[in-house]
Order: C-alpha cells, then sequence, then structure tokens
C-alpha cells in the first residue's frame, strides 16, 4: 500500500512545482502517488513543462521523503495530505493551500468558530490588554473558539497566551520545521501549545529559517479561519500581508483602530480606512458582525410550501435546523461540500425561499 505522505512531501520537494500547481495535480488525478505513477502524462494531460516532469523522476525526492516520514514516526509528529479527511476544510478551499501539514498536538482544525489574531512584534501595552480583553470575552461566549496565531514575538504570543489563560485551543502556524521553534525563547509556550492545541507547519525537518517562508506561513494563518483579526501594526509589516490574504480568500478581516499619531497602529488605520477591514472595539463587536450572536430575524421571505430539495440542499437545510444561524465557512466545514458548490446551492435555496442570507455571510433557516 502507497504512502501518501511520502509522495505529498516528495511533490513539495521538487522544484518549480509551487503550491497551486501541487494542489492543482493532486486534485485533478485523486492522489500525490498518481501525480508520480502517471508522471509520463503530465505534459500531455496538463500541459506541464516536460523538463518539470522529468524532475518527477528524481529518486532523491522520494528518498527525502521517506528520511522525513521516519522522523515523524520518531519525534511524534503528525502529518496530514489533501487526501485526509482531517486536513482543514477551510484551507483546502485556498488555491494555494499546502499539499501537507505536520503538526504537533491534537486539535480540530475543522472546529466550528476558528480566528486568527495577528500584530506586530514590538507591540505596546494598548496591544497586549486588548489581546487579553477580547480573547477573554470571546472565551465567554464561544467556549469552543479555536485562536489561530503565528507564534512570533508581540502579538502572535501574546494571542496564544490569552487562549491558554482562558481555556481555549490554540494552533502556532510556524515557518520552520518540527525540528526546531524560532524564536527560541518561545519553545516553553510551544510545549504548552501542543498539550492545548497544535503547532503546524508546511516545512519538513532542516529547513532554514528565511524570510520567505514567514511569508508562505502568513497565507496558512489566514486560509485556515474564518476570520483575521489585526492588533497592531505598522504602515508595513506581515500581519498587513496576513489581511490582504485573509481578503483575496474572501474570509472577514477586523482592525483595531488606534491613534492616528501611533506607529504601530498606522497599518489598522489604514485597513479600516480603505474599506479592507471591519473596525473593532472589543469582542461584542466581533461576535455581532459575524453573526456569532443568537439574533433574532424577521421572516420577510415566505418559504415555499413542500419546496422540492436536493439531497445536498436537504443536507444544508438539516444543518441549520440543528445548528441554528451558521456562517458560510461553518456550513462548508459541517456538510464537507466545497465552497463554490455551498454557494450555489444556499442562492438555490434562497430562491426557494428556505434560507436567508444574514450580515456577515451568515445564514438563517425560515420556518
Amino acid at each position: 500500500m502507497k504512502d501518501e505522505r511520502i509522495y505529498s512531501i516528495a511533490l513539495t520537494l521538487c522544484p518549480g512545482i509551487g503550491h497551486v500547481r501541487a494542489k492543482r495535480l493532486i486534485t485533478e488525478l485523486g492522489s500525490a502517488s498518481q501525480v508520480f505513477e502517471r508522471r509520463g502524462e503530465l505534459e500531455r494531460i496538463f500541459g506541464l513543462n516536460p523538463r518539470l516532469a522529468e524532475q518527477l523522476d528524481n529518486p532523491a525526492l522520494i528518498e527525502r521523503a521517506e528520511r522525513e516520514v521516519e522522523y515523524m514516526e520518531s519525534h511524534r509528529v503528525n502529518c496530514l495530505t489533501l487526501s485526509d479527511d482531517n486536513y482543514p476544510l477551510r484551507l483546502r478551499e485556498c488555491e494555494d493551500g499546502p499539499a501537507v501539514l505536520f503538526y504537533r498536538g491534537e486539535v480540530n482544525f475543522n472546529a466550528r468558530h476558528i480566528i486568527s489574531i495577528v500584530g506586530t512584534r514590538k507591540c505596546t501595552d494598548y496591544g497586549k490588554l486588548f489581546c487579553q480583553t477580547f480573547v477573554r470575552d470571546l472565551a465567554r461566549y464561544i467556549p469552543d473558539l479555536v485562536v489561530v496565531s503565528g507564534l512570533a514575538y508581540g502579538i502572535d504570543v501574546h494571542a496564544h497566551r490569552a487562549a491558554l489563560d482562558n481555556g481555549l485551543d490554540t494552533i502556532g502556524v510556524v515557518a520552520h520545521g518540527q525540528d526546531t521553534i524560532y524564536p527560541n525563547a518561545h519553545k516553553r509556550i510551544a510545549n504548552e501549545i501542543t498539550e492545548h492545541g497544535a503547532v503546524l507547519t508546511e516545512f519538513i525537518s532542516g529547513t532554514e529559517i528565511d524570510n520567505f517562508n514567514f511569508v508562505q506561513r502568513n497565507r496558512i494563518v489566514a486560509g485556515i479561519s474564518d476570520a483575521t483579526i489585526v492588533v497592531e501594526s505598522a504602515k508595513k509589516g506581515g500581519s498587513l500581508i496576513t489581511a490582504e490574504l485573509a481578503v483575496g480568500y474572501h474570509r472577514e478581516c477586523f482592525a483595531v483602530p488606534g491613534k492616528v499619531t501611533d506607529k504601530y497602529s498606522e497599518g489598522c488605520n489604514k485597513l479600516i480606512r480603505d474599506n479592507s477591514a471591519g473596525l473593532i472595539c472589543n469582542a461584542e463587536d466581533f461576535l455581532n458582525a459575524v453573526c456569532w450572536l443568537p439574533q433574532k430575524v424577521e421572516k420577510n421571505i415566505q418559504r415555499t410550501i413542500f419546496p422540492e430539495l436536493t439531497e445536498q440542499e436537504e443536507q444544508v437545510v438539516k444543518l441549520l435546523q440543528q445548528k441554528g444561524d451558521l456562517h458560510l465557512n461553518n456550513i462548508v466545514v459541517e456538510t464537507g461540500i466545497p465552497i463554490f458548490k455551498i454557494s450555489s446551492i444556499l442562492f438555490e435555496l434562497e430562491m426557494k425561499g428556505v434560507v436567508k442570507p444574514l450580515v456577515g455571510g451568515m445564514y438563517h433557516l425560515l420556518s
């Protein structure tokens, strides 16, 4: 039996393949192992550059992947490929979602409520206090919340700490392999996170610390969650890249405002000014914006009596009956139906008078 982990890792190691092409090849052919088995057909089927296809013949790719699996198994590192049911469904919907993920710890990557909190490494007391109170108050309303960040200095580590202090699971997404922790000062909290969440990466062991890897890491932070919150940011920085990625993935994005004279509020104020992020000042602002608080909705649309529903439409209706109002991303996660299909299903249900869209990407079942 072929080990999909080995072929998925090997594919990511192939020079010139890239995230988008790797994901497309696996999706089209059904598995990473099929990509290698049918490498002679890739030029004809996908128009893949013949030199690129030849790279897959290099036995060193499989050998290095096999060594990585051995490392994983001896160091309690888990692995998720695109073929795994537990692979983060939100991330699967991203065009450049990683072909393979490595993690230590245990967490539900498809939890109903997942947010990312990011910001500057040089945060102020204002940013620290916001993280503490924001996460504390969210935990009261959403006890199953998972908080994601990048395990960096500043806002990131304060977001992780706030989650741990309030009994929430948290995911630290890192830009290197599982054989190290950067910065070194965060080894202790990384170990705590593995007890109440997971340390997650797409990079194999031995990966050098490189600035570009941190940019790559940011797309996972943005893509794995329902919403990204930027707490403090200068006018340039990684958190603004994460915010841009979140918007590109059609996820919610919010920013915490600050004084116009504060250096580390320039980025947040700009996001709000340019309508790239919603303004929030506290947990209730956020919860109301994403409709995660129970709301009474007026029934402006009359539901058709005994409408004819498809099997997938029935699946969505039953889910809304059981769970109540849900965000689009949550419907994707709960049903396992791709987002492009869910969007058309919800549109049809709206036309039939079965569901009503709410602000913030939420959907309400009409009785």
